[in-house]
């Protein structure tokens, strides 16, 4: 495959029927995962033109900038997508306090759930 004619245009992404595509955030720092969110093709031009992280909030039915309350603002260092074109992942830098999750842990997945049995198993 020829990574030179396998760019993708925002609008070529697999949105949703909702218009909607995840979205992974990850630390620039470490490449811990910070949050999962979701953009529509607004917010991912919006974030793509600034470098400010936005994305759209379904329960909220709006734009948001992550930090806009919180002041821990996350500015975006790599954006990429996956082989399908239907979930992106943004390599950022956080401003502010350094946390990410509106917890006030630096990334939404601080719990985990319990693994039965051996995890080294195959």
């Amino acid at each position: 495959m020829n990574r030179e004619t396998d760019t993708l245009l925002v609008e070529d992404l697999r949105f949703d029927t909702d218009g909607l595509i995840p979205v992974i955030i990850q630390s620039e720092m470490d490449q811990e995962v910070l949050m999962v969110a979701w953009m529509d093709n607004e917010a991912l031009t919006r974030t793509l033109a600034t470098g400010d992280v936005w994305f759209y909030s379904r329960s909220r039915g709006r734009y948001w900038r992550k930090g806009e309350e919180s002041g821990n603002t996350l500015r975006a260092k790599d954006v990429r997508y996956d082989c399908d074109g239907d979930a992106i992942l943004i390599t950022c830098s956080i401003k502010g306090a350094g946390v990410a999750c509106h917890t006030g842990e630096r990334s939404c997945f601080y719990r985990s759930l319990p693994l039965r049995g051996d995890a080294d198993d195959e």
